[in-house]
């Protein structure tokens, strides 16, 4: 039990691709609200979304995600599961199978997982949220800021997600890629903890104690809260990340993460930190749902086991 396990990853690589798949719509939607501007409530932008750019508006930059967030899940939950079983390993010496877990073990692994997903996440967020925010309101609200962006009129900054890797580097070096790391780092430690946590509870106590594992249905519940309880408490960091990453498509507004929560108050007070909440509420149940369901199954067909095997 205390040796690494590749399984984690490739279970971890379909969940993220099937979490992508149901999630993007709304992340779409969540990124228009926190950064972008002409946009009411969460029904009015999507009412606003559909009429301007019809369906396909709601999965715009989801080709990218789709192949870097699965990769990116993967190594999260691979680096979760095998630091939580080496923590548990190193306590027990010899932990039998099934043996409960315990928050010690739990809050130090998601800790490291959130710590690793900045390093792998940071770059996939910042272009993502850079081609979701390529829209008419967005470029007109920056028209009068800066001569340059006039220049631009309706022609996207960005041609795809290749494009606007080339273009960040190139205008602001591999460093631009981590705009708004920081802002990431203090939304995913603790949103991490978050979420794998109450998972492992939920599920475990959703589970009978006749069963030696979670049935489908448990995870997709115990997953689907997690998902909701993290990206709900995640939001006023994940408000500061968006406008972070989406700062440089056509100016430069903020200075750091100070500056953004500074500037973001002044101008729009502390409701501001919680716009998108619901949106990220209602998106986190359904992807992370998605996402363990998709994990668990896979560990379960990988390892052919009978029942799905927690994290």
């Amino acid at each position: 039990m205390g040796n690494f396990q590749l399984e984690d990853f490739v279970a971890g690589w379909i969940g993220g691709a099937a979490s992508v798949i149901v999630g993007h719509p709304l992340d779409t939607v969540k990124a228009r609200l926190q950064a972008g501007t002409g946009y009411g409530s969460t029904l009015s932008c999507i009412r606003t979304v559909y009429r301007r750019e019809s369906v396909f508006g709601f999965f715009k930059g989801m080709a990218f995600p789709l192949t870097s967030i699965a990769v990116y899940n993967s190594v999260v939950f691979g680096v979760f599961s095998n630091t939580q079983r080496f923590l548990s390993h190193h306590r027990c010496q010899e932990p039998e199978a099934g043996s409960p877990r315990v928050l010690s073990d739990l809050l130090p692994a998601s800790m490291v997982a959130g710590v690793v997903s900045v390093g792998l996440g940071a770059p996939v967020d910042l272009i993502k949220i850079r081609l979701q925010m390529q829209t008419r309101p967005f470029r007109e609200a920056n028209l009068a800021l800066k001569p340059r962006v006039a220049a631009l009129g309706e022609q996207p900054a960005y041609q795809g997600p290749v494009h606007c890797i080339i273009t960040i580097v190139r205008t602001e070096g591999l460093a631009g890629l981590y705009r708004g790391a920081s802002a990431m780092l203090l939304r995913d430690v603790p949103g991490y903890c978050l979420y794998f946590i109450p998972y492992v509870f939920l599920s475990d106590w959703i589970t009978p104690e006749a069963h030696t594992g979670p049935s489908p249905c448990a995870v997709w519940l115990a997953g689907g809260m997690a998902g909701a309880i993290s990206w709900g408490t995640a939001t006023p960091m994940d408000v500061v990340k968006s406008r972070l990453q989406a700062d440089g498509v056509y100016i430069n507004k903020y200075k750091g993460v100070l500056d953004c929560i500074s500037q973001s108050y002044q101008k729009e007070g502390l409701k501001v930190f919680f716009r998108g909440i619901t949106v990220n509420a209602v998106r986190g149940f359904p992807m992370s749902a998605a996402m363990f369901l998709g994990y668990e199954l896979s560990l379960q067909a990988i390892r052919g086991d009978h029942v799905a095997t927690s994290p």
